[in-house]
């Protein structure tokens, strides 16, 4: 994918095509900014630039049409096995780049989560991200510099990306099919992340929120079967289950918002819900709602028991 067709991240684009343009590549770059923001499509873009001879890639050519399919023979990719990049991953990872490139004028690579080497893995990198063999280019992704070791982000230029805005992820969304209401209330939960409005602006958790949000709005203390049935809902699916707690923080952050007295709200095509629904809660039970809901997304995380959690979650918000 070229650059243009990248959502987003103008001031580090615009940082790599001068790169480019100067003719003066390092041999390592580390990526830093929020999970699923973009990054990894940057750095494809990079090497497709690269190996393309241009500013950016044409789209067209042999390389170019290589790299979009993933399956270009000069590009290798290094991820963590479990929790931490371990030493034998980076000794064949070092192997692979010792041949010369097929294609390609150099051998580009992308280690995915280099806030995951342990001091041995990390140790055994070092030589190659000082000198590369055949002029490699490496390009690290993590999420904070501070939590890549310092004796590799010493061995880095760092390139920092940001979360997307809002109104950028709302357009691009909508420009790709998706419904507008349902694209602005992806944006405004999705952190930044493009991935995460991507995830959530699925056809399936978005074709289900008005009933998820119904249903959780209708919780009662007077309903023991309606209270368990919401968790069914939910049973062993964690992304569904993260999915519609996100949507459900959004709806209850907005009732907050109208209960205070602001107009704004990212709900806006069920404010007649969303109006009703408030007129029925404090504010006291509000915060408490959003805090129960942070909590339970937290736990899920954890890997708690997603029905058990969804069925405590269920209490907390009944009347």
């Amino acid at each position: 994918m070229p650059f243009s067709g990248i959502a987003g991240h103008s001031k580090a684009i615009d940082a790599i095509k001068r790169i480019l343009g100067s003719g003066r590549v390092a041999h390592a770059y580390l990526f830093t900014g929020p999970e699923g923001v973009g990054k990894r499509k940057v750095a494809t873009a990079f090497i497709e630039a690269l190996f393309c001879g241009r500013d950016e890639g044409c789209g067209e050519c042999i390389s170019c049409r290589k790299i979009a399919s993933g399956n270009h023979p000069d590009i290798h990719a290094l991820e963590p096995d479990g929790q931490f990049i371990k030493v034998d991953q980076v000794r064949d990872f070092q192997k692979s780049l010792a041949f010369k490139p097929y294609e390609a004028p150099r051998k580009a690579c992308i280690i995915d989560g280099a806030d995951r080497f342990n001091q041995s893995s990390g140790n055994s990198l070092l030589k190659t991200l000082e000198e590369p063999p055949g002029n490699a280019l490496m390009i690290l992704l993590a999420s904070s510099p501070d939590a890549v070791l310092s004796t590799i982000r010493s061995r880095c230029q760092i390139i920092p990306f940001s979360g997307i805005p809002e109104e950028e992820i709302a357009a691009f969304l909508a420009q790709n099919g998706s419904d507008p209401g349902s694209a602005r209330v992806a944006a405004s939960l999705c952190a930044g992340s493009m991935a995460k409005a991507l995830s959530l602006c699925s056809e399936e958790i978005m074709g289900d929120r008005s009933d998820i949000i119904t249903r959780a709005c209708n919780l009662s203390t007077n309903n023991m079967f309606e209270l368990f049935a919401f968790g069914e809902l939910f049973d062993k699916d964690r992304e569904k289950t993260i999915q519609a707690l996100e949507l459900l923080t959004g709806f209850w952050r907005d009732m907050l918002h109208l209960a205070s007295g602001s107009a704004s709200v990212v709900n806006s095509d069920l404010l007649h819900l969303l109006q009703l629904e408030t007129k029925r809660r404090s504010t006291e039970a509000l915060m408490r709602g959003i805090e129960a809901l942070g909590k339970t997304r937290q736990a899920i995380l954890r890997n708690s028991n997603v029905r058990l959690s969804m069925d405590v979650l269920s209490m907390q918000l009944a009347l």
